[in-house]
């Protein structure tokens, strides 16, 4: 995990120190953090994390870009992949949980799907089961993937133990260290 920010290198480490991250990029222009991101890109997949109208350079060149709602720009939400409502950084990780979870769901969706196609068409062409039959049996499962797929909306999503596995680069310091 990295930081890149416009801010100043003392205010910068700083708070880098205190929200443990080691690498810290400071004094940045705009077009230094898009620099930056996409050389990190070369390396693994990267998301950025911005707020404001400098960041939607690094946005746009990062894998994922994440803008912080409440206190974003509207050049930074509509350059993001992913806004969140607030300026509070914790939920990030809440959204990268629930978003893994969705597309796990989804997988299941799309196996489940796909795993019935192919054993009633078979079915259905060698006159095993009729119409009628492959139609309640295809509609019964359209139901289970519909409950399926409700799930992932009303169940709360599982806070991430390991964030080592995304490069997450911020792009401003919070109001309050500013």
């Amino acid at each position: 995990m990295a930081m890149l920010t416009g801010d100043n290198a003392a205010t910068a480490y700083a708070l880098a120190k205190h929200v443990g991250i080691d690498i810290v990029h400071a004094d940045l222009r705009p077009e230094d953090k898009a620099a930056l991101i996409e050389q990190l890109r070369r390396q693994q997949t990267t998301a950025m994390v911005g707020d404001g109208v400098n960041d939607a350079p690094a946005l746009a060149a990062a894998d994922l870009g994440i803008a912080m709602g409440a206190m974003g720009t509207d050049v930074a939400i509509e350059t993001a992949d992913i806004a969140l409502m607030g300026d509070d950084l914790r939920n990030l990780t809440l959204a990268l949980a629930h978003a893994r979870r969705a597309r796990r769901i989804m997988l299941q969706n799309v196996g489940l799907s796909l795993g019935l196609i192919t054993v009633l068409i078979p079915l259905a062409l060698t006159g095993v089961l009729g119409l009628a039959a492959v139609v309640a049996v295809n509609e019964l499962a359209e139901i289970v993937v519909i409950a399926n797929g409700v799930r992932a909306g009303r169940t709360p999503p599982v806070a991430i133990t390991d964030p080592s596995r995304t490069t997450v680069v911020s792009g401003a310091a919070p109001a309050a260290t500013r």
